[in-house]
Protein backbone atom coordinates (compact mmCIF):
# COMPACT_ATOMS: atom_id res chain seq x y z
CA UNK A 1 0.00 0.00 0.00
CA UNK A 2 1.66 3.23 -1.09
CA UNK A 3 2.00 6.17 1.35
CA UNK A 4 -0.42 9.14 1.46
CA UNK A 5 0.95 12.27 1.21
CA UNK A 6 -0.46 16.03 1.01
CA UNK A 7 1.26 18.69 -1.63
CA UNK A 8 1.66 22.15 -0.16
CA UNK A 9 3.05 25.12 -2.32
CA UNK A 10 3.41 28.78 -0.19
CA UNK A 11 2.59 31.91 -2.36
CA UNK A 12 4.50 34.51 -0.59
CA UNK A 13 3.11 37.81 -1.28
CA UNK A 14 6.48 39.37 -0.95
CA UNK A 15 8.07 37.04 -3.44
CA UNK A 16 10.08 38.52 -6.41
CA UNK A 17 7.82 37.89 -9.79
CA UNK A 18 8.40 34.77 -10.94
CA UNK A 19 8.25 33.37 -14.94
CA UNK A 20 6.38 30.00 -13.38
CA UNK A 21 2.89 30.67 -11.86
CA UNK A 22 2.20 29.55 -8.81
CA UNK A 23 -0.21 26.42 -10.18
CA UNK A 24 2.23 25.11 -12.50
CA UNK A 25 5.13 24.89 -9.39
CA UNK A 26 2.23 23.04 -7.57
CA UNK A 27 1.88 20.73 -10.38
CA UNK A 28 5.19 20.14 -10.71
CA UNK A 29 5.77 19.30 -7.11
CA UNK A 30 3.23 16.99 -7.12
CA UNK A 31 4.72 15.53 -10.50
CA UNK A 32 7.70 15.18 -8.60
CA UNK A 33 5.65 13.38 -5.48
CA UNK A 34 4.26 10.78 -7.79
CA UNK A 35 7.64 9.86 -9.08
CA UNK A 36 8.34 8.45 -5.59
CA UNK A 37 5.46 6.50 -5.60
CA UNK A 38 3.12 8.28 -3.56
CA UNK A 39 -0.21 8.38 -2.89
CA UNK A 40 -1.56 12.34 -3.46
CA UNK A 41 -4.69 12.83 -0.98
CA UNK A 42 -4.61 16.24 -1.81
CA UNK A 43 -2.65 19.39 -3.03
CA UNK A 44 -3.18 23.01 -2.44
CA UNK A 45 -1.77 26.52 -2.29
CA UNK A 46 -1.09 28.19 0.88
CA UNK A 47 -0.86 31.64 0.79
CA UNK A 48 1.72 33.30 3.12
CA UNK A 49 1.45 37.29 4.03
CA UNK A 50 4.69 37.02 6.27
CA UNK A 51 7.14 34.19 6.45
CA UNK A 52 7.11 32.66 10.04
CA UNK A 53 10.27 31.87 11.25
CA UNK A 54 9.29 29.11 13.56
CA UNK A 55 6.80 27.50 10.83
CA UNK A 56 6.79 29.02 7.83
CA UNK A 57 2.84 29.39 7.08
CA UNK A 58 0.57 30.84 10.21
CA UNK A 59 0.02 29.21 13.23
CA UNK A 60 -4.17 28.99 11.89
CA UNK A 61 -3.28 27.48 8.31
CA UNK A 62 -1.11 25.07 10.82
CA UNK A 63 -3.79 24.10 13.27
CA UNK A 64 -6.02 24.18 10.26
CA UNK A 65 -3.95 21.32 8.40
CA UNK A 66 -3.98 19.83 11.29
CA UNK A 67 -7.85 18.86 11.57
CA UNK A 68 -7.73 17.96 8.12
CA UNK A 69 -5.54 15.61 8.56
CA UNK A 70 -6.94 14.25 11.75
CA UNK A 71 -10.03 13.61 9.23
CA UNK A 72 -8.70 11.50 7.44
CA UNK A 73 -9.04 8.05 6.96
CA UNK A 74 -6.30 6.62 6.97
CA UNK A 75 -4.32 9.43 8.01
CA UNK A 76 -2.34 10.46 5.53
CA UNK A 77 1.70 9.76 6.61
CA UNK A 78 3.99 12.85 4.78
CA UNK A 79 3.37 16.67 4.19
CA UNK A 80 5.23 17.87 1.42
CA UNK A 81 6.43 21.52 1.39
CA UNK A 82 7.47 22.69 -2.35
CA UNK A 83 9.75 25.05 -0.57
CA UNK A 84 13.13 25.03 1.12
CA UNK A 85 12.24 24.71 5.29
CA UNK A 86 14.85 25.50 7.79
CA UNK A 87 15.84 23.09 10.55
CA UNK A 88 13.64 24.62 12.99
CA UNK A 89 10.46 25.03 10.48
CA UNK A 90 10.79 21.24 9.58
CA UNK A 91 11.10 20.54 13.62
CA UNK A 92 7.94 22.02 14.37
CA UNK A 93 6.12 21.10 11.77
CA UNK A 94 6.45 17.60 12.70
CA UNK A 95 5.76 17.51 15.88
CA UNK A 96 2.42 19.99 15.35
CA UNK A 97 1.15 17.30 12.77
CA UNK A 98 2.78 14.63 14.29
CA UNK A 99 4.09 12.97 11.06
CA UNK A 100 7.11 13.41 8.45
CA UNK A 101 7.49 16.20 6.20
CA UNK A 102 9.78 16.40 3.15
CA UNK A 103 10.52 19.89 2.05
CA UNK A 104 11.32 20.31 -1.61
CA UNK A 105 15.45 19.61 -1.31
CA UNK A 106 14.33 16.56 0.93
CA UNK A 107 11.78 15.37 -2.14
CA UNK A 108 14.15 15.72 -5.19
CA UNK A 109 17.12 14.05 -3.02
CA UNK A 110 15.00 11.33 -2.31
CA UNK A 111 14.20 11.11 -6.10
CA UNK A 112 17.44 10.98 -6.90
CA UNK A 113 18.32 7.90 -4.87
CA UNK A 114 16.03 5.41 -6.38
CA UNK A 115 17.29 7.00 -9.67
CA UNK A 116 21.25 6.78 -9.68
CA UNK A 117 22.51 3.54 -10.93
CA UNK A 118 25.95 3.83 -11.16
CA UNK A 119 28.49 3.67 -8.22
CA UNK A 120 29.49 7.32 -9.10
CA UNK A 121 25.53 8.29 -8.97
CA UNK A 122 25.08 6.37 -5.40
CA UNK A 123 28.34 8.18 -4.40
CA UNK A 124 27.03 11.60 -5.10
CA UNK A 125 23.48 11.08 -4.31
CA UNK A 126 24.54 9.87 -1.00
CA UNK A 127 26.91 12.97 -0.12
CA UNK A 128 23.95 15.27 -0.68
CA UNK A 129 21.33 13.23 1.49
CA UNK A 130 24.30 13.57 4.29
CA UNK A 131 24.99 17.07 3.84
CA UNK A 132 21.20 17.72 3.95
CA UNK A 133 20.48 15.27 6.78
CA UNK A 134 23.55 16.80 9.11
CA UNK A 135 21.79 20.58 8.26
CA UNK A 136 18.83 18.63 9.70
CA UNK A 137 20.42 17.80 13.16
CA UNK A 138 19.24 20.69 15.73
CA UNK A 139 20.41 19.84 19.34
CA UNK A 140 16.37 19.79 20.87
CA UNK A 141 16.43 16.44 18.65
CA UNK A 142 16.97 13.61 20.83
CA UNK A 143 17.07 10.75 18.02
CA UNK A 144 16.78 10.96 14.63
CA UNK A 145 13.92 9.51 12.60
CA UNK A 146 13.48 7.72 9.48
CA UNK A 147 16.88 7.09 8.54
CA UNK A 148 17.87 4.02 6.28
CA UNK A 149 21.37 3.87 6.32
CA UNK A 150 22.32 7.18 5.82
CA UNK A 151 20.22 8.37 2.85
CA UNK A 152 16.51 8.57 2.20
CA UNK A 153 14.09 10.34 4.22
CA UNK A 154 10.98 7.44 4.05
CA UNK A 155 12.79 4.67 5.80
CA UNK A 156 12.26 2.91 9.39
CA UNK A 157 13.30 4.53 12.67
CA UNK A 158 16.65 5.30 13.96
CA UNK A 159 17.86 5.06 17.50
CA UNK A 160 21.57 7.12 17.56
CA UNK A 161 21.93 10.25 19.92
CA UNK A 162 22.49 13.43 18.10
CA UNK A 163 26.56 14.33 18.83
CA UNK A 164 26.91 10.70 17.64
CA UNK A 165 25.47 11.00 14.88
CA UNK A 166 26.73 14.52 13.68
CA UNK A 167 30.29 12.74 14.38
CA UNK A 168 29.17 9.83 12.47
CA UNK A 169 27.61 11.76 9.59
CA UNK A 170 30.53 13.92 9.32
CA UNK A 171 33.22 10.77 9.14
CA UNK A 172 30.81 9.63 6.35
CA UNK A 173 30.87 12.79 4.41
CA UNK A 174 34.57 12.88 4.53
CA UNK A 175 35.44 9.43 3.24
CA UNK A 176 32.30 9.55 0.53
CA UNK A 177 34.44 13.23 -0.56
CA UNK A 178 37.50 10.64 -1.05
CA UNK A 179 36.03 8.50 -3.02
CA UNK A 180 34.05 11.05 -5.54
CA UNK A 181 37.78 12.47 -5.54
CA UNK A 182 38.83 9.21 -7.01
CA UNK A 183 35.85 8.83 -9.77
CA UNK A 184 36.45 12.63 -10.53
CA UNK A 185 40.43 12.04 -11.01
CA UNK A 186 39.40 8.77 -13.30
CA UNK A 187 36.86 11.50 -15.74
CA UNK A 188 40.11 13.71 -15.89
CA UNK A 189 41.78 10.79 -17.34
CA UNK A 190 39.00 9.79 -19.68
CA UNK A 191 38.60 13.60 -20.71
CA UNK A 192 42.12 13.74 -21.32
CA UNK A 193 42.40 10.26 -23.47
CA UNK A 194 39.67 11.97 -25.22
CA UNK A 195 41.14 15.30 -26.22
CA UNK A 196 43.96 13.28 -27.38
CA UNK A 197 41.70 12.01 -29.86
CA UNK A 198 40.14 15.40 -30.45
CA UNK A 199 36.59 14.20 -31.54
CA UNK A 200 34.25 17.07 -30.23
CA UNK A 201 31.84 16.39 -27.51
CA UNK A 202 28.60 17.16 -27.81
CA UNK A 203 26.45 17.82 -24.28
CA UNK A 204 22.84 17.49 -23.62
CA UNK A 205 21.53 19.81 -21.26
CA UNK A 206 17.85 20.67 -20.24
CA UNK A 207 14.92 20.88 -17.50
CA UNK A 208 13.67 17.33 -16.37
CA UNK A 209 11.70 15.88 -18.75
CA UNK A 210 12.34 17.95 -21.69
CA UNK A 211 12.98 14.94 -24.00
CA UNK A 212 16.94 14.89 -23.93
CA UNK A 213 17.54 11.26 -23.80
CA UNK A 214 14.37 10.57 -26.36
CA UNK A 215 16.82 12.93 -28.58
CA UNK A 216 19.48 11.12 -27.61
CA UNK A 217 18.31 7.67 -28.03
CA UNK A 218 17.34 8.78 -31.91
CA UNK A 219 20.76 10.24 -33.03
CA UNK A 220 22.87 7.27 -31.56
CA UNK A 221 20.04 4.40 -31.08
CA UNK A 222 21.19 3.98 -28.28
CA UNK A 223 19.05 2.28 -25.06
CA UNK A 224 19.16 4.79 -22.96
CA UNK A 225 16.21 4.67 -20.62
CA UNK A 226 13.84 7.77 -21.40
CA UNK A 227 9.92 7.93 -20.02
CA UNK A 228 8.00 10.87 -19.25
CA UNK A 229 9.29 10.98 -16.10
CA UNK A 230 11.09 13.23 -14.05
CA UNK A 231 14.65 12.68 -13.21
CA UNK A 232 14.79 9.20 -15.65
CA UNK A 233 18.64 10.04 -16.56
CA UNK A 234 21.06 10.83 -13.56
CA UNK A 235 24.18 9.17 -14.68
CA UNK A 236 25.80 10.49 -17.52
CA UNK A 237 25.80 8.07 -20.93
CA UNK A 238 28.15 9.22 -23.83
CA UNK A 239 28.18 7.71 -27.83
CA UNK A 240 29.75 8.44 -30.49
CA UNK A 241 28.15 9.20 -33.05
CA UNK A 242 29.11 9.70 -36.78
CA UNK A 243 28.43 12.30 -39.00
CA UNK A 244 27.78 12.71 -42.74
CA UNK A 245 30.25 14.79 -43.19
CA UNK A 246 32.74 11.69 -41.51
CA UNK A 247 33.12 13.90 -38.61
CA UNK A 248 32.91 12.01 -34.99
CA UNK A 249 31.90 13.41 -32.40
CA UNK A 250 30.86 12.10 -28.56
CA UNK A 251 27.08 12.95 -27.79
CA UNK A 252 26.56 13.43 -24.01
CA UNK A 253 23.36 13.06 -21.94
CA UNK A 254 23.17 14.50 -18.43
CA UNK A 255 20.98 14.87 -15.97
CA UNK A 256 18.17 17.36 -15.94
CA UNK A 257 18.05 20.33 -14.42
CA UNK A 258 14.86 22.02 -12.41
CA UNK A 259 13.94 25.18 -10.60
CA UNK A 260 15.30 25.69 -7.01
CA UNK A 261 17.82 22.55 -7.33
CA UNK A 262 19.28 21.92 -4.36
CA UNK A 263 22.45 23.74 -3.54
CA UNK A 264 23.42 20.29 -2.13
CA UNK A 265 23.10 18.66 -5.54
CA UNK A 266 24.80 21.03 -7.60
CA UNK A 267 28.08 20.39 -5.75
CA UNK A 268 27.71 16.73 -5.40
CA UNK A 269 26.91 16.09 -9.05
CA UNK A 270 29.57 18.40 -10.16
CA UNK A 271 31.75 15.84 -11.62
CA UNK A 272 28.73 14.44 -13.66
CA UNK A 273 27.63 17.85 -14.58
CA UNK A 274 31.73 18.43 -15.34
CA UNK A 275 30.83 16.61 -18.92
CA UNK A 276 29.30 20.06 -19.82
CA UNK A 277 31.96 22.07 -19.11
CA UNK A 278 34.36 20.31 -21.12
CA UNK A 279 32.29 20.32 -24.06
CA UNK A 280 32.52 21.68 -27.67
CA UNK A 281 28.85 22.01 -28.51
CA UNK A 282 25.89 22.45 -26.17
CA UNK A 283 22.50 21.33 -27.07
CA UNK A 284 19.96 22.85 -24.90
CA UNK A 285 16.72 20.33 -25.19
CA UNK A 286 13.46 23.00 -24.52
CA UNK A 287 10.29 21.16 -24.01
CA UNK A 288 8.17 23.52 -26.92
CA UNK A 289 4.99 22.33 -25.60
CA UNK A 290 5.62 23.10 -22.27
CA UNK A 291 3.49 26.30 -20.65
CA UNK A 292 6.25 27.35 -18.58
CA UNK A 293 9.23 26.79 -21.07
CA UNK A 294 10.33 30.15 -20.91
CA UNK A 295 10.76 29.92 -17.04
CA UNK A 296 12.35 26.66 -17.33
CA UNK A 297 14.69 27.96 -20.08
CA UNK A 298 15.58 30.38 -17.20
CA UNK A 299 16.37 27.86 -14.64
CA UNK A 300 18.73 26.12 -16.76
CA UNK A 301 20.80 29.35 -17.64
CA UNK A 302 20.96 29.69 -13.97
CA UNK A 303 22.17 26.32 -12.87
CA UNK A 304 24.84 26.87 -16.01
CA UNK A 305 25.49 30.54 -15.20
CA UNK A 306 26.70 29.12 -11.37
CA UNK A 307 28.78 26.25 -13.31
CA UNK A 308 30.60 29.07 -15.42
CA UNK A 309 28.58 28.85 -18.76
CA UNK A 310 27.47 32.42 -18.68
CA UNK A 311 26.89 35.05 -21.39
CA UNK A 312 31.19 35.53 -21.14
CA UNK A 313 31.00 31.68 -22.30
CA UNK A 314 31.79 31.33 -26.23
CA UNK A 315 30.99 28.15 -27.02
CA UNK A 316 27.93 27.40 -29.55
CA UNK A 317 25.25 26.47 -28.28
CA UNK A 318 21.99 25.22 -30.09
CA UNK A 319 18.12 25.38 -28.54
CA UNK A 320 16.69 22.93 -29.69
CA UNK A 321 12.44 23.32 -29.06
CA UNK A 322 11.50 19.38 -28.76
CA UNK A 323 8.19 17.78 -28.82
CA UNK A 324 6.68 19.75 -31.50
CA UNK A 325 4.35 16.70 -32.41
CA UNK A 326 2.64 18.11 -29.80
CA UNK A 327 2.44 21.66 -30.28
CA UNK A 328 -0.67 23.07 -32.93
CA UNK A 329 -1.01 24.89 -35.94
CA UNK A 330 -0.51 28.50 -34.54
CA UNK A 331 1.64 27.45 -32.14
CA UNK A 332 4.09 25.94 -34.59
CA UNK A 333 4.03 29.16 -36.68
CA UNK A 334 5.32 31.31 -33.81
CA UNK A 335 7.93 28.63 -33.19
CA UNK A 336 9.12 28.31 -37.13
CA UNK A 337 9.65 32.76 -36.85
CA UNK A 338 11.55 31.97 -33.93
CA UNK A 339 13.61 29.75 -35.46
CA UNK A 340 13.59 31.88 -39.03
CA UNK A 341 14.82 34.93 -36.26
CA UNK A 342 17.53 33.28 -34.19
CA UNK A 343 19.19 32.33 -38.00
CA UNK A 344 19.16 35.93 -38.93
CA UNK A 345 20.11 37.35 -35.27
CA UNK A 346 21.19 34.29 -33.24
CA UNK A 347 25.10 34.78 -32.45
CA UNK A 348 25.25 30.95 -31.39
CA UNK A 349 26.70 31.31 -27.43
CA UNK A 350 24.20 30.59 -24.71
CA UNK A 351 22.19 34.00 -24.04
CA UNK A 352 21.65 34.10 -27.71
CA UNK A 353 21.58 30.73 -29.58
CA UNK A 354 21.08 28.71 -32.36
CA UNK A 355 17.52 27.40 -32.82
CA UNK A 356 16.10 24.40 -34.36
CA UNK A 357 12.50 22.89 -33.90
CA UNK A 358 11.68 18.90 -34.02
CA UNK A 359 10.54 16.20 -32.28
CA UNK A 360 12.75 13.83 -31.00
CA UNK A 361 9.63 11.21 -30.48
CA UNK A 362 9.04 11.19 -34.34
CA UNK A 363 12.06 11.95 -35.73
CA UNK A 364 10.62 15.42 -37.29
CA UNK A 365 13.33 18.05 -37.83
CA UNK A 366 16.22 15.26 -36.86
CA UNK A 367 18.05 15.55 -40.30
CA UNK A 368 18.27 19.93 -40.23
CA UNK A 369 19.79 19.18 -36.48
CA UNK A 370 22.23 16.73 -37.57
CA UNK A 371 23.25 19.33 -40.91
CA UNK A 372 23.41 22.68 -37.80
CA UNK A 373 25.72 19.87 -35.69
CA UNK A 374 27.89 18.85 -38.53
CA UNK A 375 28.20 23.05 -40.09
CA UNK A 376 28.89 24.46 -36.43
CA UNK A 377 31.55 22.37 -35.59
CA UNK A 378 33.84 21.95 -39.33
CA UNK A 379 32.92 25.84 -40.30
CA UNK A 380 36.69 26.15 -38.81
CA UNK A 381 38.54 23.08 -40.15
CA UNK A 382 40.70 22.99 -43.00
CA UNK A 383 41.18 20.23 -46.14
CA UNK A 384 45.02 19.49 -46.13
CA UNK A 385 46.61 17.36 -48.98
CA UNK A 386 49.82 15.32 -47.80
CA UNK A 387 51.91 13.17 -49.65
CA UNK A 388 53.11 10.34 -47.25
CA UNK A 389 56.13 8.11 -48.16
CA UNK A 390 55.92 4.05 -47.74
CA UNK A 391 57.61 4.15 -44.62
CA UNK A 392 55.19 6.97 -42.85
CA UNK A 393 53.12 4.46 -41.83
CA UNK A 394 52.80 6.28 -38.26
CA UNK A 395 51.60 9.67 -39.58
CA UNK A 396 49.02 7.71 -41.98
CA UNK A 397 47.47 6.04 -39.09
CA UNK A 398 47.76 9.29 -37.21
CA UNK A 399 45.77 11.43 -39.69
CA UNK A 400 43.18 8.46 -40.06
CA UNK A 401 42.66 8.37 -36.00
CA UNK A 402 42.60 12.16 -35.73
CA UNK A 403 40.84 13.71 -38.61
CA UNK A 404 38.05 13.25 -41.58
CA UNK A 405 39.67 11.35 -44.50
CA UNK A 406 38.29 12.86 -48.01
CA UNK A 407 40.04 11.04 -50.34
CA UNK A 408 43.12 8.45 -50.56
CA UNK A 409 45.24 7.48 -53.52
CA UNK A 410 47.61 4.60 -53.31
CA UNK A 411 50.99 5.51 -55.44
CA UNK A 412 54.01 3.81 -55.73
CA UNK A 413 55.99 5.27 -53.75
CA UNK A 414 53.55 6.12 -50.73
CA UNK A 415 49.97 7.72 -50.44
CA UNK A 416 48.04 10.80 -50.80
CA UNK A 417 45.97 11.88 -48.77
CA UNK A 418 43.14 14.43 -48.44
CA UNK A 419 42.18 15.16 -44.45
CA UNK A 420 39.92 17.33 -42.71
CA UNK A 421 41.73 18.77 -39.90
CA UNK A 422 41.13 21.38 -36.88
CA UNK A 423 43.65 23.85 -36.65
CA UNK A 424 44.26 22.84 -33.22
CA UNK A 425 44.65 18.95 -35.16
CA UNK A 426 46.66 20.35 -37.59
CA UNK A 427 49.29 22.23 -35.26
CA UNK A 428 49.37 18.60 -33.49
CA UNK A 429 50.41 17.34 -36.73
CA UNK A 430 52.72 19.49 -37.32
CA UNK A 431 54.75 18.49 -34.39
CA UNK A 432 54.62 15.10 -34.13
CA UNK A 433 55.09 14.65 -37.93
CA UNK A 434 57.70 17.80 -38.77
CA UNK A 435 59.09 16.61 -41.59
CA UNK A 436 55.38 15.12 -44.06
CA UNK A 437 55.42 16.49 -47.49
CA UNK A 438 52.44 19.08 -46.86
CA UNK A 439 51.47 19.18 -50.72
CA UNK A 440 48.21 21.69 -50.23
CA UNK A 441 45.68 23.08 -48.15
CA UNK A 442 42.45 24.93 -48.66
CA UNK A 443 38.43 24.86 -47.69
CA UNK A 444 36.51 21.92 -47.06
CA UNK A 445 34.78 21.59 -50.62
CA UNK A 446 38.26 22.92 -51.96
Amino acid sequence: MRDKAIVLHPVIRKAPDSLRSAEASLEEAVGLALNIGLEIAAADLVPVSQVRPATLIGGGKVEEISHWLDAQDPRPALVIFDCPLTPVQHRNLEKAWQLKVLDRTALILEIFGERAQTKEGRLQVELAHLTYQRSRLVRSWTHLERQRGGAGFLGGPGERQIESDRRILADKIVRLKKHLENVRRTRNLQRARRKKAPHPIVALVGYTNAGKSTLFNRMTNANVLSQDQLFATLDPTMRALDMDSGLRIILSDTVGFISDLPTQLIAAFRATLEEVLEADLILHVRDAAHPDSDAQREDVLAVLAEMGIDAKDKRPVIEVMNKIDLVDARGREILNHMVARQETLGEGNIQNPHMIALSAETGEGIDELYRLIDHILTRHHRAHIFHLSLSEGQALAWLHAHGDVLDEHRLEDGVTIRVRLSSKSSGQFAKQFPETNRVGEGHVDG
